[in-house]
C-alpha cells in the first residue's frame, strides 16, 4: 500500500524515545532463561520483539504483558529450555533470529526457525559455523538460510572464535551458547561492536569479561553459570530516535527533543557522523537504565555538510546508514561511505535500497562494494518519487523522514514493515508536524 510524506515548514516538539529494540530482546531472552521471575518495563512493542517474547514461551519460559510497555517473564530456570511443539517464527527478526540460535545451541532441544520471506533470505552461515563448532547440528534451506532445524546440546564446547566482520549479532550469539558451554568462550572482534549482551548478561549475574585491544576487543564467557532475575526498564533507542533527529536536522524550520534516550558509545555512531557535518545536537544526562546511561537530546535545523565518514564509526551506526544517507542528500558537498558490507545482508541489500531510494528521488549517488557516495543537493533535495522498500523498515522510515523536507513529495511502495521495530513512528512524527498521506502524491 503506497503512502506518501509531503513536505512540511517545520518538524518541531518533545518526544520520549521508544524502548531500545535490542536491549528489549535480550530483556525477554535472559529473563527468560534466569531463575525467577523478571519485571520489565519501557519494552518495545514492535512485532521483532514481540516474536522474540513469542519464542521464548515457546520454549517454556512464561511471557506475560501487564500493560503498555510493560511485562512479566518467569525464567525456565536449572530446568532449562524444552523442546518446542510448534515453529519458531521470528518474522523479519535478524536479531531474534540469530541470538536464539546462539540460545538454542546450548541445550538438549531440537528446533525448527523460520520467517518471513525477507529473514528467510538472509544468511545464517554466520551463526551456524562457530556453533557447529561448538558441537551443535542443523539441517538448514540452501545457503544456510531458514527454515532450518537446529540441535542443540548440554555439553557444548568452549571456543576461541574471530568473526570475518564485526558483528553484535554473531558476538552475542556466541555468548549465549557460551553460557552453557564446557570452559571459556572467547569472541575476538576486529572492531567494536555494540555491546548490549555484555551488560545485560552481567545485570542478570553473570560475568563476563571485555578486553579491548585498539579498535579491537575480546570478550569472554565461562560456561556454567546461572542467570537471576531481574527488575529491567528498557532505555530509549538512539537507532529509532535517530529518525525523529534527521527530520529536525533537514527542516526548514526544526527543533526536536528526545527524552529517556540511551547513551552508548557502540550506538552513537550515527549522532557523532551528523555532528561531522555540521549537525546542532546537544545532551543532557538524566539518570541510568539496564546498565546504560540514559540522556535527553536536543536536534535544530542545520546547513549540513558533506563528509567522509570515518570508518571506524561504521559498526556503531550499522542500523543507521539509511538515515544518514538523507542527511548526505540535503547536505552541501559529497559525503562518502565505505568499510560498510555488513549492509549488503541487512533486511534488504541496504546499500543498493539506499542508492536507489535517492536515485529516484533526483539525487546523484554512486554505488561501491562496501558503501555508497552522494552528491549533496545544498538543502533542495528533489523529490517526486516513488522508493522500493523491499521489505526494509529503516528504507520506508527513511524515505518518509527524505519527503518532509524535499521540493516535492516522496511516495513509499509499503508501510507496514514499520511496525517490526518501531510501531509508533507515524503517530510520533505528525506530533512533530509530517504530513504522511495513504496514496500516491
Amino acid at each position: 500500500m503506497v503512502w506518501t510524506s509531503h513536505p512540511v515548514k517545520q518538524i518541531t516538539g518533545t518526544l520520549r524515545a521508544p524502548g531500545d529494540k535490542s536491549c528489549s530482546h535480550r530483556a525477554l531472552i535472559l529473563g527468560g532463561l534466569a531463575k525467577g521471575t523478571s519485571e520489565i518495563s519501557g519494552l518495545l512493542e514492535g512485532e521483532d520483539v514481540l516474536n522474540t517474547g513469542r519464542v521464548m514461551a515457546a520454549l517454556g519460559a512464561d511471557v506475560e504483558r501487564l500493560g503498555e510497555g510493560a511485562w512479566r517473564v518467569t525464567g525456565v530456570g536449572e530446568g532449562g529450555l524444552r523442546s518446542p511443539s510448534v515453529d519458531l517464527d521470528f518474522g523479519n527478526s535478524g536479531t531474534g533470529s540469530r541470538l536464539m540460535l546462539g540460545v538454542v545451541a546450548g541445550y538438549p532441544v531440537e528446533a525448527r526457525f523460520i520467517g518471513d520471506e525477507s529473514l528467510s533470505g538472509r544468511p545464517m552461515g554466520r551463526v551456524l559455523d562457530p556453533l557447529t563448532e561448538m558441537g551443535a547440528r542443523y539441517d538448514a534451506s540452501e545457503g544456510k538460510r531458514l527454515p532450518l532445524t537446529l540441535q542443540g546440546r548440554s555439553d557444548l564446547s568452549a571456543i576461541s572464535y574471530e568473526p570475518p566482520h564485526a558483528s553484535a549479532q554473531v558476538k552475542s550469539c556466541i555468548l549465549f551458547a557460551g553460557l552453557n558451554a564446557e570452559g571459556e568462550t572467547q569472541v575476538r572482534e576486529p572492531r567494536i561492536t555494540r555491546d548490549h549482551s555484555e551488560r545485560m548478561l552481567r545485570g542478570f549475574g553473570a560475568e563476563v569479561k571485555s578486553q579491548r585491544d585498539g579498535a579491537a576487543n575480546i570478550v569472554s564467557i565461562h560456561g556454567g553459570q546461572s542467570l537471576a532475575a531481574q527488575e529491567t526498564m528498557v532505555p530509549g533507542d538512539p537507532s529509532s530516535a535517530a529518525f525523529l533527529a534527521a527530520a529536525a536536522m533537514i527542516s526548514p524550520r526544526g527543533g526536536v527533543v528526545v527524552e529517556g534516550m540511551m547513551s552508548n558509545e557502540t550506538r552513537d555512531g550515527f549522532y557523532r557522523a551528523a555532528a561531522l557535518m555540521g549537525a546542532h545536537v546537544g545532551a543532557e544526562d538524566v539518570g541510568s537504565a539496564a546498565g546504560e546511561r540514559l540522556i535527553d537530546m536536543s536536534f535544530e535545523s542545520a546547513d549540513l555538510k558533506g563528509a567522509e565518514i570515518p570508518v571506524d564509526l561504521v559498526p556503531s551506526m550499522i542500523d543507521e546508514f539509511p538515515i544518514l544517507a538523507v542527511l548526505a542528500a540535503f547536505a552541501t558537498g559529497t559525503t562518502v561511505v565505505k568499510g560498510a558490507a555488513e549492509l549488503r545482508v541487512k533486511e534488504s541489500d541496504r546499500i543498493k535500497a539506499v542508492v536507489a531510494m535517492l536515485r529516484v528521488n533526483g539525487v546523484e549517488v554512486e554505488e561501491t562494494e562496501d558503501g555508497f557516495i552522494v552528491q549533496g543537493c545544498s538543502g533542495a533535495v528533489p523529490g517526486g518519487g516513488l522508493a522500493e522498500t523491499h521489505h526494509d523498515h529503516r528504507i520506508a522510515m527513511s524515505a518518509r523522514v527524505m519527503g518532509t523536507a524535499s521540493q516535492k513529495p516522496v511516495s513509499i511502495d509499503d508501510a507496514a514493515m514499520i511496525a517490526t521495530s518501531y510501531p509508533d513512528f507515524m503517530e510520533h512524527m505528525r506530533v512533530l508536524g509530517a504530513d504522511f498521506q495513504q496514496g500516491a502524491s
